[in-house]
């Protein structure tokens, strides 16, 4: 995420920001050609809950979970992803630790020969 799209986000209220996420859910609802009703059966939600979500007026995570799935919209949630980050001196303790050869232990005795 950019700082020019993050800094639209952080002046807004909580209430913008939930009638942008109603917004967003019908636009991706309209944009599939599904009814409220036909998006409430396969999140297994109530119509009604939808329309409120639509609206920016209630919801929980778990709602906006299905809803997202049903929509096939789930990326959207990518930015709460950790990404583990290892420091350039870690990463310099691991390269020297790599192994470059590998020496194989044989499990068969060793014969003794003559020589």
């Amino acid at each position: 995420m950019s700082e020019i799209s993050y800094g639209k986000w952080i002046n807004k209220s909580d209430l913008a920001i939930e009638k942008d996420l109603g917004l967003y859910i019908k636009e991706m609802r309209q944009r599939q050609n599904k009814t409220q009703k036909e998006l409430a059966h396969e999140a297994d939600i109530s119509r009604s809950t939808l329309s409120l979500m639509e609206r920016g007026e209630l919801g929980t995570v778990t709602t906006l979970i299905k809803i997202l799935r049903v929509l096939n919209q789930l990326h959207v949630l990518q930015g709460f992803e950790i990404k583990k980050q290892i420091s350039p001196l870690a990463l310099a303790a691991m390269e020297q630790k790599k192994r470059y050869r590998v020496k194989k232990k044989s499990d068969a005795p060793k014969k003794k020969t003559d020589w």
